[in-house]
């Protein structure tokens, strides 16, 4: 066996994304590549928006500073004392007016951080749509191989996490984490220069504890959390698996199984589930404590003033105040390390995926694709999905402009991987790809698949209308387009019959249609497209014969006049083809016509003959199947006239 490594279009190495690093990346990474998003720089009125937040968030945390003085010129004008700083407003105003302006304080600064994160809120959530709308992007540029190793429902599951994460970072960063930050400060300096030194260190003992006990224990909560996150991730990949596999589970009678795997893992989840709430407790308890000593050393220092007569009653209810208000800022930096720390937890996957890149990439300078015939060419191509299993192994092939060319052979001889490389799902190792003497390679990825029509053998299509599936071929056609295309694909009488017609629903992945209407549906897509080049990569294969007829002659429609690679397990269907290539192993072991092949008494002779035994088969099954109703009724009515001699006999059906 050949073990392929080719300099030129190596297998894409999948980037090894550190997941300890990513656990514990620092918000300013996470925030550097979030920064884009939220400054945008083609938006203006955004920008506007953010100067305008930040204004306002400094003018509320000056009001916010300013109630606990209020509350204690309030508290000193009622005691009637003044101490060694009695301040103005203490002096001139009574208590009644100076309890208005304490609550008039509370409404401004409610007022100003609304007003805030109602100008924020619009430049959040551009960044939550196009952040998503990018990572959508980005995941229909990645290939086919990540597609096809990746869960659906797990992949699904991590961007839906991802997107809240981004939100979550963006909302807490700037409407709780730099107003916090400047809250500490403002409490600080307060603390400073109105008592002394004393009163600021031990508040800022008290937050250093804080945070560092926060830091700890979020730090044991993330692992919790990340172990939370899998489970539920692998529940939910359990579920949507099984639901879309639900007629195999009702052929299989594995409701039971099922029901018990899915168990399995939520009792996982569960288990996780309140050991996070249990930690959650522990921190919160943890918190409470450390603020409460804090807030008791202060206070007792102020007694303490009190007594000396350094400091007033109202000096004590502003310590107090300034305290409880402190304690917000406080819970909520505890609650911004926990849910930011989280919040990476849970785009890290997102990271992950984004850090993919796509395996095909358009070479520099590349060029559209110019089809003058439509002439396909394979050149000595050797392909490989893993280097130690050779898929194709030389393969060379022409066909020639508007000409037909069926692949046929065993399941695995690698007649479908062909039809992946000419649509540049996946690059050769070795050889060459050429439409019209051009090297697919050296085109751009886009006008290649715009040359390209393909009808699959399993068609699946989107949860929407059957006008809307078949407008997909080419969505700026008209009305009557459409209706041309499905007259064409013969489902023009079924649209005639069916609630809606074209605007009929046709479930997820198409299921309320039958395998006949679904490829129709199909050919009626391709046929709107118009490609000069066809791929019908075993169409009929997963059809009744009496259907596979059917849709063999709309195929034959809509291969006319055009460059025609089909790729069929039932070789009846190519016996009109203008040459036949048998694949076997990787390699074309017999190449020729139908007659010339069943001359040759080859591969594909032995192949006819065994397909030909297993269809008389199929059809004496049938047809002793459309007797039995009739011979029976002749057996069970006594009145019908029985043959007499065996010459009748041989008038009954048979």
């Amino acid at each position: 066996m050949k073990h392929l490594a080719p300099p030129d279009s190596p297998r894409a190495p999948t980037p090894r994304v550190d997941k300890d690093t990513l656990g514990d990346a620092s918000l300013t990474r996470t925030f550097r590549h979030l920064w884009p998003y939220i400054w945008p720089h083609e938006r203006a009125d955004l920008r506007t928006r953010i100067f305008l937040a930040v204004v306002l968030l400094l003018a509320a945390k000056l009001v916010t500073i300013a109630i606990p003085y209020a509350f204690k010129w309030a508290t000193d004008a009622l005691t009637g004392e003044q101490g060694r700083d009695a301040a103005l407003p203490a002096l001139l105003a009574g208590p009644i007016a100076l309890t208005l302006l304490y609550g008039a304080l509370r409404v401004i600064m409610a007022f100003l951080t609304q007003l805030r994160d109602g100008l924020f809120a619009a430049v959040a959530m551009n960044a939550v749509r196009r952040l998503a709308n990018d990572v959508f992007i980005h995941m229909h540029r990645l290939s086919l191989r990540f597609h096809l190793e990746r869960k659906t429902g797990g992949l699904t599951r991590i961007l839906e996490r991802g997107r809240n994460a981004i939100e979550t970072i963006v909302r807490l960063v700037m409407l709780t984490g730099v107003p916090t930050l400047v809250e500490f400060l403002l409490i600080l300096g307060v603390f400073l220069f109105q008592f002394d030194w004393r009163y600021a260190l031990a508040t800022m003992v008290m937050i250093v504890a804080y945070m560092v006990f926060t830091t700890i224990a979020t730090n044991w909560r993330i692992t919790i959390r990340r172990s939370m996150n899998e489970s539920d991730v692998d529940a939910n990949t359990k579920a949507i698996d099984s639901l879309l596999n639900y007629e195999t589970v009702k052929y299989f009678n594995a409701e039971a199984r099922e029901a018990a795997r899915y168990d399995k893992s939520m009792e996982r989840y569960e288990h996780l589930s309140v050991k996070t709430y249990t930690s959650l407790a522990v921190l919160n308890a943890g918190q409470a404590v450390i603020f409460t000593l804090g807030l008791t050393a202060v206070m007792i220092m102020c007694v303490a003033g009190i007594h000396n007569g350094t400091n007033t009653i109202g000096d004590f209810v502003l310590i107090n105040a300034m305290m409880i208000q402190l304690y917000q800022p406080l819970n909520f930096m505890g609650m911004f390390y926990r849910e930011v720390k989280q919040a990476v937890i849970d785009i890290e996957k997102m990271f992950e995926v984004l850090a993919h890149n796509p395996e095909i990439q358009d070479r520099a300078g590349a060029l559209p694709l110019l089809v003058t015939e439509g002439h396909v060419r394979f050149d000595d191509v050797w392909f490989a999905y893993d280097p130690v299993r050779s898929i194709l192994r030389g393969v060379s092939f022409d066909v020639p402009p508007g000409r037909t060319v069926a692949i046929v052979g065993p399941s695995g001889a690698g007649k479908s991987t062909i039809s992946r490389l000419i649509f540049r799902f996946y690059e050769p190792q070795a050889g060459a790809i050429s439409i019209d003497g051009q090297d697919i390679r050296d085109v751009t990825q886009d006008s290649l698949r715009t040359q390209i029509g393909m009808v699959p053998q399993d068609t699946v299509l989107f949860n929407d209308s059957i006008g809307y599936n078949i407008r997909y071929g080419r969505w700026k056609a008209g009305e009557s387009e459409i209706e041309d295309a499905a007259r064409m694909a013969q489902i023009d009488a079924f649209l005639g019959i069916v609630p809606g017609g074209f605007n009929a629903q046709v479930g997820e992945r198409g299921l309320k249609l039958s395998g006949g209407e679904k490829q129709r549906v199909a050919i009626a897509r391709t046929m709107l497209k118009a490609p000069p080049i066809l791929v019908l990569d075993e169409a009929t294969s997963a059809l009744d014969t009496f259907t596979e007829r059917e849709i063999q002659a709309a195929l034959d429609r809509i291969s006319k006049g055009r460059t025609t690679i089909v790729i069929a397990h039932r070789l009846s269907t190519v016996v009109d083809a203008d040459e036949i290539l048998v694949l076997d192993k990787g390699v074309i072991v017999e190449r020729g016509t139908h007659l010339s092949l069943l001359d040759a008494g080859g591969v594909y002779a032995a192949m006819w003959n065994r397909q030909r035994e297993v269809d008389e088969a199929e059809a004496k099954l049938r047809r002793a199947a459309e007797e039995e109703p009739v011979a029976a009724k002749i057996k069970l009515d006594p009145s019908a006239e029985q043959p007499e001699d065996q010459d009748e006999k041989e008038l009954l059906p048979r």
